[in-house]
């Protein structure tokens, strides 16, 4: 068992958007790396790997936008994020092709968002809050990653792909 999510990472052109947050380091605020940096269409939670990788089989991508902004916003409270629009039908699919898995249930609505800093409560929220982004990609690929929790934040492993046919 290992802890999974499936997610579409970042094109290099898009983190590179991304990158011209205003990123200083605070007190109480931890940014993500940007090799982090991903859109997470489902989290599994503790699954094995085989089963959704079966699970996963055959699944066509389509035609997939992903449009980031409109600007950097505030999710549960206290991770900062920039959403994103245009992956609702391949976050669906992929939620039904693995609804069985996991122990942690799907969402009941999907919000895409890519991650860049987490705020620890009684913190002022950063400067990058609110900042202006846009930005979009074809989505090509989406990956099956292993996330391991380490005292210096979390390690991601791609251990699957499925590229667009």
């Amino acid at each position: 068992m290992s802890r999974l999510f499936i997610a579409v990472w970042l094109p290099d052109e898009v983190a590179e958007t991304l990158h011209a947050l205003h990123r200083k380091d605070q007190r109480g605020v931890r940014f993500v790396p940007p090799e982090n940096w991903h859109i997470t269409l489902r989290f599994l939670g503790e699954s094995d790997p085989v089963n959704v990788v079966d699970a996963l089989a055959g699944i066509d991508i389509g035609h997939a936008v992903a449009s980031l902004g409109p600007a950097v916003d505030v999710f549960d409270e206290r991770s900062l994020v920039v959403p994103v629009a245009g992956l609702d039908e391949l976050a669906a699919d992929v939620v039904e092709r693995t609804k069985r898995l996991g122990t942690e249930k799907p969402r009941k609505r999907f919000l895409g968002h890519v991650t860049v800093a987490r705020v620890q409560s009684n913190v002022a929220m950063p400067r990058v809050l609110g900042e202006l982004i846009a930005d979009e990609f074809d989505v090509t690929e989406i990956a099956l990653i292993e996330s391991r929790l380490t005292s210096n934040g979390a390690r991601y492993e791609t251990l699957e792909t499925w590229p667009n046919v």
